[in-house]
């Protein structure tokens, strides 16, 4: 894309500790139907990782509290029916403590847990790729339920035992 003045966005990673490892939370986008991360723009008195989790909520079903630390962040051109938009958006890790069945967007998008890896594949844009490669290899190192994350690995292996019909 070329250098030009982007507009912020705030976007979390939904995941879980999954039998293969770590899985994120994918959805498809409303209008072409690509696998995308929850991602929408900055909300008036919400911080980034807040607004993150607001996203993941509308557009996902997703219930959880988002990191204040962004993973990183991605560009990529918003589709509209004048044009494009160019965003930068922050991605915030959201460990996810459950899944609703029903959700603003439900209607609109469907959703699908993948390894890191294989979401690295599915979605379109370069720069948000690498961050779900790197984000797999530190699952890898760092098991749910070090350093700081064994509420998330606890509300993870309670959100798999719950959503095993999905």
């Amino acid at each position: 894309m070329p250098k030009t003045k982007r507009r912020k966005q705030f976007a979390a990673l939904p995941f879980r500790a999954g039998a293969d490892g770590v899985e994120v939370l994918l959805v498809t986008s409303r209008d072409t139907g690509r696998w995308v991360i929850p991602k929408g723009w900055p909300m008036k008195n919400r911080r980034p990782h807040r607004a993150a989790a607001i996203e993941a909520y509308e557009e996902a079903g997703v219930v959880g509290k988002a990191d204040k630390t962004s993973l990183g962040t991605f560009d990529y051109e918003k589709r509209t029916e004048t044009g494009g938009i160019a965003c930068r958006v922050a991605v915030f890790p959201l460990p996810v403590s459950h899944l609703l069945d029903e959700w603003p967007e439900s209607a609109e998008r469907r959703r699908c847990w993948h390894t890191a890896a294989e979401a690295s594949e599915l979605v379109e844009e370069p720069e948000l790729q690498a961050i779900l490669r790197a984000f797999a290899r530190r699952a890898e190192k760092q098991p749910a339920g070090r350093g700081g994350s064994a509420k998330a690995a606890k509300l993870a292996k309670e959100e798999r035992s719950a959503s095993r019909a999905e």
